[in-house]
């Protein structure tokens, strides 16, 4: 589960911006929004909203997890000299263009254990790591490297809790490269101590940053292994009058499943991390080649292909893998831009499952919107929202809800329309 998330200097962020899913001290939906975590003194919440106006940095602050994420899975196998894909400073500040990037993850893998990981890095090189378990919430730093700027080498520490003897924790820093994480080259060298940590943000944190969210392979690995019921189920709970959906069978384009899910990395890896989006190859036959029926008034079935139906559909279809994934495996979904071609109606359903008995392994969901029919204290306690908004440095600040302590009763809605809490655009007369 994600506990909290910070990020320093990248793309419209200039100072640390913290991200946080700890649950405050009001009771508010306590059994349905909070999880209690067993062996851990934080309360945590299930979802959090993030608001405000375009070109803010919402979608930036989505681009710095997925950017961490792949960091972490990638680095260990890139070559010696080639720059780090992704790392964009603030470029609106002369000291922070060559300063570097800063990215902070707390979070509570499947051992039950919180980790913390912190990363500093250029798109050259790595300039500090560390990583912090607290098993029975007990700090335990298990190692840190840091760049010497006299030597220009690492300077390393490893604590006495971080399992492997002298040779092996020689032989893991020297194949350290100054490009690469020490957290993927030892997973990439066999260090089993590290795995419960790099498997939750692996398999476990699932990030549609911008333009990912039109990946549909997760809901197509549920039709080939022949669970569409499940996506039926969500099809008909949005009232898009679709009876059924299937793969087309003789279309050999269709993705195979080989027995198995892909890995939610599906839909982050296909992120272009200077700021674009690479589509899946062939994403055309892939939507062609799923078909939807439909029941006509004389209990006919008319076929039609997902290509063919609106683009809420589609954006539905292509969401509802990320959610069942989650909610089955309890991970931790970041959605930019959920309400995209979407009804409001249909956004607060989606919330409102990670809020409900289906979600029994305690999933989350980070999303950024512009839909203010969520500012619901109905749907949402006033510790899950967040705005953003640039400063007169023109950087993105991100600030909670709590910090206008707004009264219980306080109509969050209208209060944002009429500019309470900051994070609206000023639309000017042209």
């Amino acid at each position: 589960m994600l506990i909290e998330f910070s990020v320093t200097n990248y793309r419209s962020i200039l100072g640390k911006q913290t991200l946080s899913l700890v649950a405050g001290v009001g009771n508010d939906h306590e059994q349905k929004n909070v999880i209690h975590c067993d062996g851990n003194q934080d309360r945590l919440l299930r979802s959090a909203a993030i608001y405000g106006p375009n070109a803010a940095g919402k979608s930036n602050l989505m681009k710095a997890i997925s950017l961490l994420q792949w960091l972490i899975i990638h680095t260990a196998s890139s070559q010696e000299g080639v720059q780090i894909s992704g790392i964009v400073p603030f470029l609106l500040d002369k000291d922070s263009t060559h300063a570097p990037t800063e990215l902070n993850i707390v979070f509570v893998a499947d051992d039950g254990v919180k980790y913390e990981y912190f990363v500093s890095a250029t798109s050259q090189l790595i300039y500090k790591e560390w990583l912090v378990a607290y098993p029975n919430n007990r700090p335990q730093r298990w190692f840190e490297r840091e760049l010497n700027p006299v030597s220009k080498k690492y300077d390393w520490w490893f604590g006495t809790k971080f399992k492997g003897d002298k040779a092996e924790k020689k032989v893991w820093s020297e194949f350290t490269r100054g490009n690469a994480l020490f957290f993927s080259t030892a997973i990439q060298l066999n260090n089993a101590q590290l795995k419960p940590a790099f498997n939750w943000i692996v398999n476990k944190l699932i990030v549609l940053a911008s333009g990912v969210a039109i990946d549909p392979h997760l809901s197509i690995d549920l039709i080939k292994l022949n669970q569409e019921g499940k996506i039926l189920d969500y099809l008909k709970a949005a009232d898009i009058g679709i009876d059924g959906i299937r793969i087309q069978e003789d279309d050999q384009q269709a993705p195979n499943a080989q027995g198995s899910m892909r890995n939610p990395l599906t839909f982050s890896s296909r992120t272009n991390l200077s700021g674009g989006f690479n589509p899946p190859e062939g994403l055309g036959s892939l939507l062609m080649s799923i078909l939807t029926d439909h029941i006509t008034n004389n209990d006919s079935t008319v076929h039609f292909s997902l290509e063919d139906e609106s683009e809420g559909t589609k954006k539905l279809f292509h969401l509802t893998g990320g959610w069942i994934k989650s909610l089955e495996g309890g991970a931790t979904l970041l959605v930019d831009e959920l309400e995209s071609s979407l009804h409001p109606f249909i956004s607060k359903f989606l919330v409102g499952l990670f809020h409900s008995s289906k979600n029994i392994n305690n999933a989350q969901l980070v999303f950024t919107t512009h839909d203010t029919n969520l500012l619901d204290t109905n749907l949402l306690r006033r510790d899950q929202i967040w705005f953003v908004e640039k400063n007169s440095n023109k950087a993105t600040e991100l600030y909670s809800l709590l910090e206008y302590k707004p009264r219980k009763d306080e109509v969050i809605e209208r209060g944002y329309l009429k500019g309470r809490y900051g994070a609206i655009p000023f639309v000017r007369e042209f």
